[in-house]
């Protein structure tokens, strides 16, 4: 129990390893405290002491005494690792970490931490902060990126030629869809602040050719007559009443031959392990952090039912759902009559 009491502060570590720049200076060696003192502008005795502690972790290791290198789980922090943690880490570190300490502040009220610390809620604050909406997006890209394997192992894509990735961010689970369906176009519809980084991206990954990024809301309006509509970690960060306004407005713009396709985590995957597991704690993890952003009555991670019923009520008929081995469903509906 302490342990877990004090593994906020574990997290808060690893973050400042990050923001300082740690894993990047120890990519490849291990080095000595005193020479990362130097690199960091750091208290060499703080320093030590600092990266000590994430010893028993796992993250780094100290072969002889102040000498520290990265273990392959940390490694992960690294700016070039697969999937890297690094942007989820400076996304914590920074704003949105400090709304956890007004988390009494939600289960009082109901009200957002996030609200209370910064005066908006997150989109509108993304907006007004290019910066951190482009860490933001850097980790939820990152996020993705540990994801898709085990998506495209049990979803075929090839049978959708136009496609519409809907608040798709900065574009990478379109590009990598396109990337394995060379016979398909796409869309990344986001908001203004958006847009660039998915257009980089896409230029990045010479998709240019076969991949645009176009401003919209889609609780207004998504491009019409399409044959799929992607909605990854889209509606877990609304309520019901504003995600059934999401799913109708993909509704209105869908063909009878078209798809909307959900990808998020289902609540019903999280459950005792017994053996120190946590993939199964990720969805009760990341609806404390659903809770801390939007508060009780905004976004959340929802059970396998409550998708279900926000699609029939939406007018949409459930075709096919998948829970993957992740926690992370996989759910197609078509035009209901």
């Amino acid at each position: 129990m302490r342990m877990l009491l004090y593994s906020q502060l574990v997290s808060r570590a690893v973050s400042v390893v990050v923001r300082l720049g740690i894993p990047e200076l120890l990519s490849g060696r291990g080095s000595g405290v005193e020479e990362l003192a130097a690199e960091t502008g750091t208290h060499p005795r703080a320093l030590e002491r600092l990266l000590r502690a994430l010893v028993p972790f796992g993250v780094l290791t100290e072969e002889e005494p102040g000498e520290f290198a990265l273990t392959p789980l940390g490694a992960t922090l690294r700016p070039d690792a697969a999937g890297s943690a690094m942007p989820t880490a400076l996304l914590l570190a920074g704003e949105v970490g400090t709304t956890w300490t007004q988390l009494e502040h939600t289960a009082r009220t109901g009200e957002s931490a996030f609200r209370k610390v910064h005066g908006t809620d997150l989109f509108g604050y993304l907006e007004q902060n290019p910066g951190l909406r482009e860490v933001f997006d850097r980790s939820q890209a990152a996020g993705l990126s540990l994801e898709t394997d085990e998506i495209f192992a049990s979803v075929a894509f090839d049978g959708y030629r136009d496609i519409v990735d809907v608040g798709g961010g900065d574009g990478a689970l379109l590009c990598a869809v396109l990337r394995r369906t060379p016979g398909s176009v796409g869309t990344v519809v986001d908001l203004a602040g958006t847009v660039p980084l998915a257009e980089k991206r896409i230029a990045e990954e010479e998709l240019a050719h076969r991949c645009t990024a176009v401003v919209g809301d889609f609780f207004d309006h998504v491009l019409p007559g399409k044959d799929l509509y992607i909605l990854s970690h889209i509606l877990h960060d609304w309520d019901d009443h504003s995600a059934l306004r999401i799913l109708r407005t993909c509704r209105a713009a869908l063909p009878d031959h078209g798809r909307i396709m959900v990808i998020d985590l289902v609540t019903d995957a999280c459950r005792p392990t017994g053996d120190g597991g946590g993939v199964h704690r990720l969805p009760a993890v990341m609806d404390l952090y659903m809770l801390s952003l939007f508060g009780a009555s905004g976004g959340r991670e929802r059970t396998r039912s409550a998708f279900a019923a926000l699609l029939a009520e939406a007018g949409l008929v459930e075709e096919e759902a998948k829970v993957l081995p992740s926690g992370m469903a996989v759910i197609t509906a078509r035009r209901g009559e």
